[in-house]
């Protein structure tokens, strides 16, 4: 489990995480939501230990991430744009990850494999379009069998066929217990892979719920029309929907 406590975050005058609190639990996939410049990026970010909170504590497996890069080890990221070594081989950048990991003997290379990666592990990284470049960083989000992956615009840049590969790992993760977080403009991607919903505004939590509770909340059966209410009733300050509260 993912805990984040009382985490505020200021960049000069800009105070982009306000006395923020969120429970991620194993076994659930979370979509999480909010306009740009709303925290999503800070609050990855500081679960991950790039970035370091003025106050409050985040516990990762129940370590607390502070001062620790032991507790690394269970997360699995995929950025929303892999920068690797313009010179390195694919083959090259596997190699080397599964060496930074000695004490890991066993990996998971369903992506690798369903990717075409192993035919393409000669090709010079500098050199991928892309796409490619979204299979790599799936690839290695998936490499080391993390508990908890982290997937930033999983899909994005993606072949039809390459999303539905993706799609399925990801589920099938999910129900092997894996904790999934999910940051995505592709709301049919986070209603197909996520069963709860997360929505941040201006650095508060604004809603945290199944993604059911939220389309009864806000009376759509669909899930694009729920958001596009949500983000409506963010605009009007709240005022609109008291029963929305920070959780």
């Amino acid at each position: 489990m993912i805990s984040v406590k009382n985490i505020s975050k200021r960049f000069g005058k800009l105070q982009v995480l306000k006395d923020f609190n969120l429970e991620f639990e194993f076994g659930n996939s979370y979509a999480l939501m909010g306009p740009n410049g709303s925290g999503k990026t800070t609050l990855i970010k500081t679960i991950l230990g790039m970035v370091i909170p003025d106050s409050g504590e985040i516990t990762v497996g129940g370590q607390s991430v502070k001062g620790n890069v032991s507790y690394r080890k269970k997360i699995g990221y995929m950025p929303q744009i892999g920068h690797y070594p313009a010179n390195m081989k694919i083959g090259q950048l596997f190699s080397m990850m599964k060496d930074i990991r000695p004490e890991v003997d066993s990996f998971d290379l369903e992506l690798y494999e369903s990717f075409g990666l192993e035919e393409m592990k000669n090709k010079a990284l500098g050199t991928l379009s892309g796409g490619t470049r979204q299979k790599v960083s799936a690839a290695l989000a998936f490499l080391f069998d993390p508990e908890v992956l982290i997937l930033d615009e999983p899909t994005a840049g993606l072949d039809p066929i390459a999303v539905e590969v993706l799609k399925t790992k990801i589920k099938k993760e999910r129900k092997n217990g894996k904790l999934i977080l999910i940051t995505s403009h592709i709301l049919s991607d986070l209603e197909e892979l996520t069963n709860r919903a997360i929505y941040i505004f201006e650095g508060e939590v604004f809603f945290s719920d199944t993604i059911e509770e939220l389309k009864e909340l806000t009376g759509e059966s669909r899930f694009s029309p729920a958001i596009a209410k949500l983000m409506q009733w963010t605009l009007k300050k709240k005022t609109t929907n008291p029963q929305l509260s920070h959780v």
